[in-house]
């Protein structure tokens, strides 16, 4: 009698990368959705907190925030994509507040601000300075501002992250990030 060779069959080789490919297709998408999150919000984090100081700074030096530069504006133009794009040459109403772009100065995202003035009895949200997508920011009776990122991550142009902080919340909110 002839002995049984040991090895696997073409049948069960088959199944094996047929269950591999099949993980595979359930795990990369995920993974590249936590690699663009992640690579956003690193960008994010540090402007927003540059940013912030300076508004600050400028608020301590005048008595008030510089004056908006508007959801429609952002900086570096253009729509948000998935190459870099040159943060320098900064615009004038960056160079007021003093900003520095240091180390990296290319950017995936745009950014803007948007100011108010302290008005009394001026609690609650008015369209034309709320935040874009329901961020639920409430405007308060102190002068304010707050901060907008725009980005596409995965660069289908249809579809943006956003990240939002204020002067009334530091927290950066999050809104369909990693696309």
């Amino acid at each position: 009698m002839r002995d049984r060779e040991a090895g696997f069959t073409l049948i069960e080789m088959m199944v094996t990368i047929a269950v591999i490919a099949i993980l595979a297709s359930i795990a990369l998408p995920s993974f590249f959705s936590e690699a663009r999150k992640t690579k956003a919000f690193a960008e994010v984090q540090p402007i927003f907190n540059d940013l912030r100081v300076r508004l600050e700074q400028y608020l301590q030096e005048h008595g008030d925030y510089p004056l908006s530069i508007g959801e429609g504006t952002l900086h570096p133009a253009g729509t948000p994509g998935t190459t870099k794009r040159a943060m320098n040459p900064l615009p004038a109403s960056w160079l007021d507040l003093k900003v520095r772009i240091s180390g990296e100065d290319q950017v995936y995202c745009g950014y803007t601000w948007v100011t108010g003035k302290a008005a009394a009895g001026a609690i609650g949200t008015i369209a034309s300075t709320a935040p874009p997508n329901g961020f639920g920011f409430t405007l308060p009776i102190t002068a304010w501002y707050y901060l907008l990122a725009e980005c596409d991550m995965n660069g289908d142009g249809t579809k943006f992250s956003y990240y939002f902080t204020s002067s009334v919340d530091p927290v950066i909110l999050r809104l369909n990030e990693g696309e």
